[in-house]
């Protein structure tokens, strides 16, 4: 018998990111459509994070269904060690056409944590295979997260990315803060005088640092990076997997930038939030270091479902709509409405920020003194919306409706008015 407790509704399930100890039972979710939950005691929810910024295209969208349903009815999966197929071949060339300069060999995984892996397991290996040992160490930077895997846990922010009690554990690599004024470039650039022979890349979220808390950077620090990794020789790799597919504004957030990265990671949003799928993606420089007689430069690194048929399916569709319908003018028109109707929670007590970049909202407070309640406030609103840290955040859907989207940010002011 499964041990009870508040949230024993899970049942046998383990949850993430949950004390099950003293959690709130959990919502029983019974279907999704457009931008809304529907539970099963009747109530539906408008959602405001597309479950974890995936469901771009808002949930069970026809073009994506029909996609992974006709899939099914050929190849649900194949290996792709000695095989490959279509679908994979397809997303591979579409990637590496929609990604900026020659980001065009695509190693496709099933999950972002492990695309970041792949990605750091490139990068130390582009020097081994180059000859150069003991480049072994990224620099990864305060307020930063890339994962909850034990290589991923040690580039976050321990103390922002929820890893502090295994402080001891982890693999030592270095963490700073971001460059985001001329002062802090010229720290970075002694620091990485003293330390670049022992660095294989700079690992850096772009433009958002996301479960960080929302804390967005200018444009300006991706060029400073950039400039730093050419001077001392390093490779820079942009963690895309929360920015890229037109969250930020742009189709990827190192557009903004004007720069292209010797690495990037995608996930979530890149099957429309319906499979698990990720990528790590690199210049040709990069692939060219394992391109050679000497087996023992191989990439050595095969998820068992990496490319898998079906999520190729939904990506391919997913890039379709992006095609075919302005995502990005919907992303801009999202932060518009965002920003007008957020607005208001600034003259509110305990708030201390709001802002909106492409189609994140923040409301940023002093401090949630109490997180299950405020959990509770807003799906009695009518809204499924996930504050944590001290940030009440929006990323929904880019094909939200403007009603829906009043639905949400008028729940946050409300819930937060009668806090």
């Amino acid at each position: 018998m499964t041990s009870t407790g508040p949230a024993g509704g899970a049942g046998s399930l383990w949850l993430p990111y949950t004390q099950m100890r003293t959690a709130p039972p959990p919502l029983r979710a019974v279907w999704t459509d457009g931008c809304r939950i529907g539970l099963a005691d009747g109530r539906v929810l408008v959602d405001g994070i597309a479950s974890w910024w995936t469901a771009c295209h808002g949930y069970n969208h026809p073009h994506i269904r029909q996609a992974v349903t006709d899939q099914l009815g050929r190849m649900p999966h194949v290996m792709l060690g000695g095989l490959v197929h279509d679908g994979a071949l397809r997303l591979a060339e579409r990637l590496a056409a929609l990604l900026p300069g020659d980001l065009e060999r695509v190693f496709l995984a099933d999950s972002g944590s492990v695309a970041v892996e792949v990605a750091m397991k490139m990068a130390v290996q582009f020097w081994l295979n180059r000859g150069e040992r003991g480049r072994t160490r990224m620099v990864s930077f305060r307020g930063g997260y890339h994962g909850d895997t034990m290589a991923t846990m040690a580039v976050c922010d321990p103390e922002e990315g929820m890893h502090s009690l295994f402080a001891g554990v982890l693999p030592r690599h270095h963490l700073v803060e971001l460059p985001r004024d001329e002062d802090g470039e010229a720290a970075l650039d002694a620091f990485l005088a003293a330390h670049a022979s022992g660095i294989a890349a700079l690992l850096v979220e772009p433009l958002v640092q996301g479960a960080g808390g929302m804390v967005f950077h200018p444009p300006d620090v991706l060029r400073r990076l950039r400039r730093l990794a050419d001077r001392h020789g390093l490779l820079l790799i942009l963690d895309e997997i929360f920015t890229g597919f037109g969250r930020t504004g742009t189709m990827f957030a190192c557009e903004a930038a004007g720069i292209v990265p010797d690495i990037v990671t995608l996930s979530k949003a890149l099957t429309g939030g319906t499979m698990a799928l990720s990528a790590a993606v690199a210049r040709r420089h990069v692939f060219d270091a394992f391109s050679s007689e000497n087996p023992l430069h191989a990439l050595m690194h095969g998820p068992t479902f990496m490319g898998n048929p079906l999520a190729c399916a939904a990506a391919n569709a997913s890039l379709d709509l992006f095609e075919r319908e302005d995502r990005l003018e919907q992303a801009s028109a999202i932060g518009a409405q965002m920003a007008d109707e957020l607005e208001p929670c600034r003259t509110l007590p305990g708030v201390t920020d709001v802002r909106v970049m492409g189609a994140i909202g923040v409301v940023q407070l002093e401090a949630i003194r109490d997180m299950d309640r405020l959990k509770a406030a807003l799906v009695a609103e009518g809204v499924w919306v996930r504050p944590f840290r001290d940030i009440v955040y929006l990323t929904p859907a880019l094909t939200i409706r403007p009603d829906k989207l009043s639905r949400l940010t008028g729940a946050i002011r409300a819930v937060l008015r009668a806090a």
